[in-house]
């Protein structure tokens, strides 16, 4: 299996064009050309399951249509998309943030599919997809430690109900480096697929790892990357699996 973890940025760009004409101008425009580019790189390396974070389900930048469904076109792949902001936050009642959500591409068909909240934070989805011989978690975790580690004390509690090998992917956000997640590994038994602790942001010039993509150690990795891939502020995380 070919797992491929990337953060998009909602495909609003990078570098300087994204800061034109004032700071963060990039968000608001058009989302069309970038995206493009991320579905040439996505189709290149030719992945089994796409976890992606930060996808605009459908709101103006994207021409009202939803990002992950356009990439599962064009792939051939199942797709789920959830916003990742829990029902009764005030982020779902504004324009553009409410289609801000996040997604899971599969070329296998999806078996069963949940969606869970976090209880801290503004970023609460968990994304839950099981397929044939694993089941897969993408998160997008706080960007306040304090509710980073409530929500891997949860996601902790999630993860842990499942009978099939497990892989826990996403931008976790750990900008205490990864320690933040040594907790969380000892609790769940998963191993760091990135075992040599590469970095993936900034994308232009990587110093930090805030991506992850965790297993359960039944699973073997064959390979693992980053690609020098510009796209957004995250590089990917490209990995090769198979089950024991």
């Amino acid at each position: 299996m070919r797992f491929l973890l990337y953060n998009i940025r909602y495909a609003t760009g990078h570098g300087n064009s994204y800061h034109f004409p004032f700071p963060f101008t990039g968000f608001f425009k058009s989302t069309e050309g970038t995206l493009g580019q991320i579905i040439s790189f996505i189709r290149s390396v030719e992945p089994d399951v796409v976890a992606l974070v930060e996808v605009d389900s459908g709101s103006y930048r994207s021409r009202n249509s939803c990002q992950a469904q356009m990439i599962a076109r064009e792939l051939g792949h199942f797709h789920v998309v959830e916003t990742k902001y829990g029902s009764s936050s005030m982020a779902n009642k504004i324009p553009v943030l409410n289609k801000q959500g996040n997604g899971l591409l599969s070329r296998q068909p999806i078996i069963n599919s949940n969606f869970h909240y976090f209880d801290e934070g503004v970023k609460r989805l968990v994304i839950e997809v099981e397929l044939e011989e694993v089941a897969i978690f993408i998160v997008h975790l706080s960007l306040k430690f304090k509710h980073r580690q409530q929500q891997l004390e949860h996601l902790f509690r999630i993860v842990s109900n499942g009978e099939k090998p497990v892989i826990v992917a996403g931008d976790f956000n750990t900008f205490g480096g990864d320690r933040e997640v040594q907790l969380f590994l000892a609790a769940t038994g998963l191993v760091n697929a990135n075992l040599a602790g590469l970095p993936s942001h900034p994308s232009h010039a990587p110093k930090r790892n805030l991506d992850f993509i965790l297993h359960s150690p039944e699973i073997t990795v064959s390979n693992f990357a980053i690609p020098d891939i510009r796209l957004s502020d995250h590089a990917p995380l490209l990995c090769d699996f198979h089950f024991s």
